[in-house]
């Protein structure tokens, strides 16, 4: 027996996909297709669609492979002897209605339902109090903020509440200041709530793609507009790399095969002749700030956003083109940068760095941290990690990382973290007991980063009514292994006693040095 239309197995039934044979001037956005990739022929999407030098070229997302591994492909490689899927088809709109209109709907409905069955009234009764009766009995009291504009949001929430209490009221965004609730509007909302009617505004990718401003601006979506790489490589030094995600550069440089960045001020050029000349002129070699740390290795250099804004905001550009979580902000005056740098003849040359706000209120010792790809699998990483717990520790207090972190972010924190806690509890100081507390004093981690750990490496256990930490065989084992290599290989390690710092004072008004 066929299920009924809108049933509930017709809702969870999938549309067929359609598949055929196709050209390369049927191609469009949305269309799945095998692509040659490293000498095999991959199942991928087609993101957009360009022409440069004019030669069609085509930028896709491989399926089952990361984002970061998103390219720009030419027409030979993609493979047309094998059908390919085409996307479903766009439901079509309904325009939407305008208050008037509404408004005469409202009023030509109330009229028709007028008899005493009916379930919505034209004229809407005063909000009731908060009686045990609403079904508001285990709600408390928000408090009240300074400024008085949450009084006004309770104010339309609970009236909203009280009309479809089915609503979850918290989701939508707060009206603006001074603006009024129309009660009839209300009310017709709260009915086509009630009866299951959607009318939020579907997103339209394509107009979305139409809308992006890329040269040098925020983005007017930024989900959508991450999904397309626009530099093919860069140069930095005497290295070049493949960009993983977009960054807003000018839109010209879309079509340059190589972007020069100049290692020392961040500057970018689109022409070898441009960065040529500007390298003859640059003077800066190192970054432009405080050196408040240098071991043998590594120097660590303090940069106020306020005072360095365009370096810093190079600096964000070049971030952009390797992490996909963060959102480019151009207003670096609330940050600190801590650049990391290895030193030689030449000058001080960029390694990774971390930034900081200068008030946290979550407590956040770190806001973003890169290590840049040449840099990568060098230990580099868990210098930055060290570095920034380092500062925690010279301001007493315990701190972590801005969530959510990247996948790598991720991956390496939970190493340093591992390393970090079970070093403290293999070596014991002698004590055979240490709480969770102690260990964060420690470390200046904070309690909910170290049950993280202890939980991720089950570590944490339950016995004679209370919780436990145990060191498990295999850990132990791991933990030896990797003390071995660092005997034969050598461990990057940071000195507390070279550290040059103090924590900074700000002005509160200005957000910059009280000097």
């Amino acid at each position: 027996m066929a299920p009924r239309e809108g049933g509930e197995e017709g809702k969870n039934t999938p549309d067929p996909v359609e598949k055929s044979f196709a050209t390369l001037e049927q191609l469009r956005v949305g269309v799945k297709a095998f692509v040659e990739k490293n000498g095999e022929k991959r199942r991928a999407e087609l993101l957009s669609i360009t022409t440069r030098r004019g030669q069609p070229s085509y930028y896709v997302h491989y399926e089952d492979f990361n984002k970061r591994l998103d390219e720009w492909v030419s027409a030979n490689r993609i493979d047309l002897s094998q059908q390919v899927e085409w996307p479903q088809p766009e439901q079509p709109k309904k325009p939407p209605k305008t208050a008037a209109a509404q408004k005469a709907t409202q009023q030509k409905a109330g009229q028709k339902r007028a008899h005493p069955g009916s379930t919505l009234k034209k004229d809407i009764s005063p909000a009731p109090s908060l009686t045990p009766s609403t079904g508001n009995q285990g709600k408390g009291q928000r408090p009240t903020l300074a400024g008085g504009k949450e009084n006004q949001r309770q104010d339309s929430e609970s009236s909203v509440a009280v009309l479809a209490p089915e609503i979850d009221a918290t989701g939508d965004t707060p009206k603006q200041e001074g603006e009024e609730l129309d009660e009839v509007d209300v009310a017709d909302a709260a009915a086509r709530a009630k009866a299951g009617v959607n009318d939020e505004k579907e997103f339209d990718a394509q107009e979305e793609r139409d809308r992006l401003r890329v040269s040098g601006s925020l983005t007017q979506n930024q989900t959508e507009i991450s999904r397309v790489r626009n530099l093919t490589k860069i140069a930095m030094g005497e290295y070049e790399i493949e960009p993983w995600y977009f960054s807003p550069y000018p839109e010209s440089f879309a079509e340059a095969d190589l972007v020069y960045i100049c290692e020392f001020c961040l500057g970018y050029f689109d022409a070898a002749r441009q960065f040529e000349r500007h390298r003859k002129k640059c003077t800066l070699l190192h970054p432009p700030g405080n050196e408040i740390y240098r071991d043998d290795n590594v120097s660590f250099f303090e940069i106020d956003g306020r005072r360095q804004r365009t370096w810093c905001r190079n600096l964000c550009l070049l971030c952009k083109l390797f992490l996909d979580h963060k959102t480019l902000f151009y207003d670096v005056d609330p940050f600190l940068f801590y650049c990391m740098t290895t030193r030689t003849e030449s000058g001080c040359h960029l390694v990774g760095f971390f930034s900081k706000e200068k008030e946290s209120a979550e407590g956040y010792n770190v806001a973003c941290i890169l290590t840049l790809p040449q840099y990568q699998r060098k230990g580099f990483g868990s210098l930055l990690f060290a570095f920034s717990y380092e500062l925690s520790k010279r301001e007493g207090k315990l701190g972590s990382p801005e969530k959510p972190l990247s996948d790598l972010g991720l991956l390496g924190y939970r190493a340093y973290w591992q390393e970090t806690i079970v070093g403290i509890l293999m070596d014991g100081d002698g004590r055979n007991e240490v709480s969770v507390e102690e260990i964060g004093a420690l470390t200046a981690m904070t309690t909910a980063d170290v049950l993280h750990t202890l939980q991720n490496l089950n570590m944490l256990r339950y016995s004679k009514g209370q919780h436990v930490i145990v060191l498990t065989d295999a850990i132990v084992a791991y933990h030896n292994k990797q003390l071995e290599k660092e005997r034969t290989r050598g461990k990057r390690r940071i000195e507390a006693s070279k550290l040059n710092w103090k924590p900074p004072v700000f002005n509160a008004s200005s957000r910059t040095w009280n000097w």
